[in-house]
């Protein structure tokens, strides 16, 4: 038993001393820097199919890095910014873009959350209107009043008496 505690820790270690050697460095996105950093701001601008919630540029999802690629070529061959934006959108419709177009078709995109804002904020007013009128008013009587008065009396002439010190 203890020559395997033994063994699992030598394998451990190994493990530990090997592992950084097999690292290798991040591979330019370019050969280029200018090339590089148009292929930056490309792909920040566009949305990972994959992850949706992170850019192009930030994802590392196999999808992601063959659209970079893709997106590498692209300015290789001399397209502009925008034919390579209307190559993607062509190819992978509006959701691509985290800034998509003003159109019919995303307007639900760009209205949608506000319009949700809004029908919350009427709910809630119609709500604590509706709850307003369903609490009935009281009225206290002359009885009521004098009794209130008498304690309140009571309670500011035990505070002026006992000192807080």
């Amino acid at each position: 038993m203890k020559s395997l505690f033994v063994s699992a820790i030598f394998v451990f270690m190994a493990f530990c001393t090997v592992n950084p050697t097999l690292a290798t460095d991040a591979v330019p996105l370019a050969d280029d820097p200018v090339t590089e950093q148009r292929l930056i701001s490309i792909s920040e601008e566009m949305r990972c199919l994959v992850c949706q919630n992170e850019s192009l540029a930030g994802s590392r999802s196999d999808l992601a890095n063959d659209l970079r690629r893709e997106i590498r070529i692209l300015v290789k061959e001399g397209k502009t910014d925008d034919q390579i934006r209307s190559f993607m959108v062509e190819r992978y419709g509006d959701f691509v873009l985290y800034r998509p177009p003003v159109k019919p078709i995303t307007w639900l995109l760009w209205i949608g959350p506000f319009a949700i804002l809004l029908l919350g904020i009427m709910g809630l007013i119609l709500y604590l209107r509706r709850r307003n009128q369903s609490v009935p008013s009281a009225t206290l009587s002359a009885e009521e009043n004098r009794r209130i008065d008498a304690l309140l009396k009571n309670v500011k002439s035990s505070s002026s008496e006992s000192p807080h010190d």
